[in-house]
């Protein structure tokens, strides 16, 4: 394994992980492979970093099974790059520091489950227009019998993901949630979808919930309200870290702030809608943008 500057205490968890990722160029490189960036020369010009400082980066990420690469190309050979489960196992921490930045940096502090139009994370959310969602992205669903499910299937003509921080219902909502700015609304916003279902489905359009919660709670939930469309549990943090979904945290992990995200064909996203702050009028903005795709 990779040594680095620091000399970890054999029995502390914290310095010998950063003996490890204590770089931060490796973790910027976590961060670009749960984004699909998974090339070299991508890599390269994503980072702004040198190839030497790439390779060696890279080469440390490999050595400690972080990172795994396969070949594409032959003469010459040309690899890409992908996380390993223990890269995956990462991705909550990056979630997690990208939320102290968001409040603690580029924000005032303030704990809230949203953000103004000109705040950092809303342009972050909307750098996304353009891009791809990776291919991988698999979550847990609440319709499907399978485990496992692809959060856009490359064939679909339109999909609305629309992303919320959590429903009171079957579990409580946590102390002091009313009084986080732009928590309110999960269940409203399901069952307006859910009352939308037919024009969806018959224009066409995917319809996807997704929130951090646990998939037995949103299969509950899906259950007590008759909600149609597929509820995908982010648990693991997956795509939160693939599309650097703003977050926040209560009761204890990380929530997603309300957000709505439009993809068209081969996963790439079209339109973003954040900050979300009429409900109603955001759910007839997914119809009428989507419909635009089919």
């Amino acid at each position: 394994m990779r040594r680095s500057s620091y000399s970890p205490e054999p029995d502390c968890a914290i310095a010998q992980s950063l003996g490890v990722i204590g770089d931060g160029w490796e973790l910027l490189i976590v961060r670009d492979l749960a984004r699909g960036v998974d090339r070299f020369d991508l890599l390269a010009e994503s980072l702004h970093i040198s190839r030497k400082v790439l390779t060696e980066r890279l080469n440390g990420l490999l050595d400690s099974g972080i990172v795994e690469r396969t070949a594409y190309q032959e003469r010459p050979t040309r690899h890409s790059y992908h996380l390993t489960p223990r890269g995956r196992a990462l991705l909550p921490v990056l979630v997690a520091l990208q939320d102290w930045g968001d409040r603690w940096l580029l924000g005032d502090g303030e704990l809230t489950g949203t953000n103004t139009a000109d705040e950092a994370p809303a342009h972050r959310v909307h750098e996304l227009v353009g891009r791809q969602i990776p291919a991988n992205l698999l979550l847990p669903a609440t319709n499907s019998d399978s485990v496992l499910r692809d959060v856009v299937a490359a064939d679909n003509n339109a999909t609305v993901i629309f992303g919320y921080p959590a429903t009171g219902r079957p579990s409580p909502l946590p102390e002091g949630w009313s009084d986080i700015a732009g928590t309110a609304g999960c269940t409203l916003e399901n069952k307006l979808f859910a009352e939308r279902a037919t024009d969806f489905a018959a224009a066409g359009i995917a319809v996807h919930g997704v929130s951090t919660q646990r998939p037995d709670e949103q299969k509950r939930f899906a259950e007590l309200e008759n909600i149609p469309h597929t509820l995908l549990s982010d648990t693991d943090l997956t795509l939160a870290a693939a599309l650097r979904l703003p977050t926040f945290r209560a009761g204890g992990y990380e929530r997603l702030k309300r957000i709505v995200i439009i993809a068209g064909p081969n996963r790439t996203v079209a339109a973003v809608r954040y900050p979300v702050t009429d409900i109603p009028e955001a759910v007839s903005w997914a119809y009428d943008t989507a419909r635009q795709l089919v």
